[in-house]
């Protein structure tokens, strides 16, 4: 809890506090809610219902009460009452910021968990058998596709495999073809194939180097010399000990790339518009909804620390030299 409360105070000090140690004033602040010819009534209004003319402080500490107890925002003609988690109120599309997240997420976390998966797999795969095979030709063609994966933007690869495999080849989807879960599984899938490949190819390559680098640091162990000298099947002294051993900072890297999945999915989701989370952001920036941002950085941010809790424990499970006490 300590360390969501420090994020979400660095997060609301970034929107919030350091454009005012830039010299923006907060009828500059409020300017930007009221419209193309704000006048001195308008913004001082518009300061008044958003609470800009307060110290920072308070602010913050109703940004928390919102987040814990709810909150009610005056927008003009009516108070709304934000329930409990209210991650805030867009005064550009006159709701609480929750329920737009939460109509967002699915598309993100969609995204997200597929690109991961294949990532996964395939990076460590690609990874174990370079390093059974190391010097050959497919080590070589191997690390070589996985320079090019992670050197290449994904803004870059996403436009390539678009124009290539969605508009020229017609063998996936073009983009703004995502169709939710709930209304069609199959069509769902379809839509997420080459954005899950687009995403998965710049975290693969990086991992299948470090699972390389990994498997052949520990397959030269006495451990594994004593497994084989006791007559283990090589596939047993590969899975059982080699890559379990090597598996422990493949995770610390993946707890981080969760948060770095965020900066992905937003470059991802705008190359094949997919409604999510990271489309959201880019859209709120653009007109300059600073509650929506800061709402979507807070969500993440939560599910980030979750995450790489998720990650802690499951160094137990892989590593049996972990222990919790």
């Amino acid at each position: 809890m300590l360390l969501l409360l420090i994020i979400t105070a660095v997060v609301f000090g970034i929107f919030f506090g350091i454009p005012r140690l830039a010299g923006q004033t907060t009828d500059q602040l409020a300017a930007a809610y009221v419209g193309k010819a704000p006048t001195a009534e308008s913004i001082q209004d518009t300061k008044v219902r958003l609470g800009l003319d307060k110290p920072f402080l308070i602010q913050y500490s109703n940004y928390i009460k919102g987040l814990v107890a709810g909150q009610d925002f005056d927008n003009g003609p009516s108070k709304e009452h934000c329930p409990a988690p209210c991650f805030g109120y867009s005064f550009r599309s006159s709701a609480p910021v929750l329920p737009q997240l939460i109509d967002r997420a699915p598309a993100t976390f969609s995204l997200a968990l597929g690109a991961s998966i294949i990532w996964l797999t395939a990076g460590i795969s690609v990874g174990v058998l370079s390093a059974l095979r190391r010097g050959s030709v497919r080590d070589r063609t191997a690390m070589g596709v996985s320079l090019a994966g992670v050197s290449l933007p994904i803004y870059f690869t996403g436009l390539v495999s678009l124009a290539v495999l969605s508009y020229q080849l017609k063998i996936f989807p073009g983009g703004g073809s995502y169709v939710p879960f709930q209304q069609n599984p199959l069509k769902w899938f379809e839509s997420l194939i080459l954005p899950w490949v687009t995403l998965a190819f710049l975290y693969a390559a990086l991992y299948a180097r470090l699972t390389r680098a990994g498997m052949l640091e520990t397959l030269g162990e006495d451990y594994i010399r004593t497994a084989r000298a006791k007559g283990l099947p090589e596939r047993t002294v590969t899975t059982k000990h080699a890559l379990r051993a090597s598996l422990t900072p493949i995770l610390t890297i993946f707890g981080l790339d969760i948060g770095l999945l965020l900066g992905g999915a937003v470059l991802t989701e705008t190359t094949f518009s997919i409604p999510g989370l990271g489309q959201l952001a880019i859209q709120s920036i653009f007109v300059g909804d600073l509650p929506m941002v800061l709402g979507v950085t807070t969500l993440l941010a939560i599910f980030v620390v979750f995450a790489n809790l998720v990650v802690d424990i499951l160094y137990g499970v892989v590593d049996p030299r972990v222990r919790y006490s």
